[in-house]
């Protein structure tokens, strides 16, 4: 049996190897990947795999570890800074969903028991697929994307509580008044053992292990704790997949989380994709094959279905209407939960082999498409929202609520108009009232919109990218625009827009990659301020301070760097590194490095004739002349065109040396 087994694996990780390189090359995602490896494997496909048992039991590992790393990534802070749109959009989002699904299966003919258990299984979206491409597309922080994460973290909360609910649907957990209290008592209990165990004892626990420093001690404790609730969890009759959740929540509130998440991370990785090549063997590809257009029918309504629910909710919530499409089709396919949920349903019974078959046919499916659908939501959400939609839906169902301009005709004249109202544009609004500047904040966010107004900012809610909204704003008055959105798609539209409704307005763009600059140059945008550019630029003149590099070379070098016609929106940071951080720390005493000029009245005098020390309270510490550096030097060194000199003072008296030197480089202390 062994020896079948390694077999068996290594025929898994070789097809897994060849499948995968070609979903990245056609950009699809690895889970679609892995399902095709099960379907080639698996009995119904080449049979190649004879421990089936094993492999699922493989599997039954990876869905432990898969939960455990959701509830230590899930910390219930994080949790709460986003909870209006988590709870009560996720909620919606899957509160609607499987009311549809409900009704639609019970016209359909399945049992009231199944059309629920189904509406669970359509309601969920994936996490891992839906993230990664965000994060890839620099959309994770954006508005869309900020939604779209709300309602993957209720959804995977609330698969936890499906999975509870599933043996009750099944007929095989016990039902009504008592078994409803008996889930509301262990509920309550449950809540007591994590914060208690969350609070004092696992990181106590935790602590006395790594005082150790032992990584395998740790690791070990880790599984550990993992395994002890699940199994504690199972003992009273729930799953085991539910006690994994726990015993990462738990964790998650430790300050051992992230090293806890790190060790775990591989081996799910392992044992996950078991899961879902034991899914994949499971797919009957001739089921497809039989009936290939009801099932890519069936996906593209499920697709449409979830897309407009989640719009929707999206809109409820107060959001544009071009937010809200972005959202509804990020999350338009069926999640690799639903595949955890289907077979606790399977297993249960409360699906037939003939509906798990058309089950995974259809989540497949819209896996796959997820990619396109994604790429194509920026072009159908700029379509949407200019069909004759009532503009109150466009801007959001909260436009009229969160406007300081209750009357439309009231003008502003060149004022500055600021897109979004996060870091950067809080900062610029900030920055803008203290120096008197007129100026108007255009936010999409309610929330945002309704903190600008509590700090007596002059905010509204809209879309910035549409023209009414800029219309709203005085556009056509206004001096200069300053767009600090993290939606790349949605900057491009705001900056044509700006740029044809009022052509002599200078606008100042920031963008994350150095990808957008040009299209954004070409779309008439004045300044372009790329994150990415600028970060490395900061970074390095930051390490060459570091090192005493004199001021001209590291002046130079951001010249040179800047040739490609990048201008700076700020100034370098003065919070730089000296060597005193590298060896002390003195108030008010700074270390410097310069170099001496050309012609200057230093040039072929000595240390002894300048007495920097007498006169000016400043010490010499070292001179860098080309290749050789003289440490201590005494009074008879004569100064040379060209030395570096690194100097020792205060910082006033450092501030005296401008007679003598220029491009002086002075570090605070």
């Amino acid at each position: 049996m062994e020896a079948i087994l390694l077999n068996d694996l290594i025929i898994i990780f070789g097809l897994s190897i060849a499948i995968l390189y070609i979903s990245h090359k056609l950009k699809l995602s690895i889970i679609v990947g892995f399902l095709f490896t099960g379907i080639l494997v698996g009995p119904y496909g080449m049979g190649l795999i004879a421990a089936v048992e094993e492999v699922e039991l493989l599997a039954e590992i990876g869905i432990i570890l898969l939960l455990f790393s959701i509830g230590v990534e899930l910390s219930i802070k994080d949790l709460w800074k986003l909870k209006r749109m988590v709870f009560v959009g996720g909620f919606l989002q899957v509160f609607i969903t499987c009311a549809v699904t409900f009704i639609a299966s019970v016209y359909l003919g399945y049992s009231y028991n199944e059309a629920i258990f189904l509406g669970f299984l359509i309601s969920l979206s994936s996490t891992a697929i839906v993230l990664k491409i965000m994060q890839n597309r620099a959309e994770l922080h954006s508005l869309h994307g900020k939604n779209i994460l709300s309602i993957l973290l209720f959804q995977d909360v609330i698969v936890v509580a499906m999975i509870v609910a599933t043996p009750i649907l099944a007929g095989t957990g016990e039902s009504g008044i008592g078994a409803i209290l008996e889930i509301v008592a262990m509920a309550l209990g449950i809540i007591v053992f994590v914060l208690v165990a969350a609070r004092w004892v696992v990181p106590y626990l935790l602590f006395q292990i790594t005082k150790t420093r032992n990584p395998e001690l740790f690791l070990l404790s880790i599984i550990v704790i993992c395994l002890a609730v699940a199994l504690l969890t199972a003992s009273i009759g729930l799953s085991l997949a539910l006690g994994a959740f726990l015993a990462g929540l738990i964790i998650s509130e430790s300050e051992y989380s992230h090293q806890a998440l790190g060790n775990i991370l591989p081996f799910r990785d392992i044992f996950l994709s078991f899961f879902f090549v034991s899914v994949g063997m499971l797919l009957d590809i001739s089921f497809f094959l039989e009936r290939p257009l009801m099932m890519i029918s069936l996906a593209a309504l499920v697709m449409l279905g979830k897309s407009f629910i989640s719009g929707f909710v999206s809109s409820m919530m107060g959001y544009p209407m071009r937010t809200s499409v972005l959202t509804g089709i990020a999350l338009s396919q069926v999640g690799e939960f639903s595949f955890v949920l289907s077979k606790f349903g399977l297993d249960a019974g409360i699906l037939d082999s003939h509906t798990y078959q058309i089950f995974l046919d259809i989540s497949i499916l819209t896996m796959a498409a997820t990619s396109v659908a994604i790429a194509i939501s920026p072009q159908v959400a700029d379509n949407v929202v200019k069909l004759p939609i009532p503009k109150r839906l466009k801007k959001g169902m909260l436009s009229n609520k969160l406007s300081f301009l209750p009357d439309r005709n009231v003008q502003l004249n060149g004022h500055l108009i600021i897109v979004g109202f996060g870091f950067n544009g809080h900062t610029v609004a900030k920055a803008a009232k203290a120096a008197g500047i007129p100026y108007v904040v255009i936010e999409s966010n309610p929330q945002s919109v309704r903190d600008g107004l509590e700090e007596g900012h002059l905010i509204f809610y809209g879309d910035a990218s549409q023209e009414s909204v800029l219309e709203h704003a005085s556009i056509n008055t206004a001096k200069a625009m300053v767009i600090g959105i993290s939606d790349a798609p949605g900057t491009r539209r705001t900056t044509w827009m700006a740029r044809s409704m009022n052509p002599n307005i200078h606008i100042i763009a920031r963008t994350r990659y150095l990808q957008e600059v040009e299209p954004l140059y070409e779309l008439g945008a004045n300044e372009v301020i790329p994150e990415e550019f600028e970060t490395s630029v900061e970074i390095f003149v930051r390490l060459l301070r570091r090192y005493l590099v004199p001021e001209d070379q590291i002046k130079q070098f951001i010249a040179d760097v800047r040739s490609d016609s990048y201008e700076m929106l700020r100034s370098i940071s003065p919070e730089h590194f000296s060597l005193a951080d590298m060896q002390f720390d003195i108030p008010d005493v700074d270390i410097i490095s310069l170099r001496v000029p050309l012609e200057s009245e230093v040039v072929g005098k000595t240390l002894k004739e300048l007495d920097l020390r007498r006169n000016l309270g400043i010490t010499v510490l070292a001179i860098r002349r080309g290749l050789n550096v003289m440490t201590s030097p005494d009074g008879d060194v004569k100064l040379l065109e060209g030395d570096i000199l690194v100097l020792m003072g205060k910082h006033e008296e450092m501030e005296q040396l401008g007679d003598l030197f220029v491009n002086i480089n002075i570090n605070d202390g």
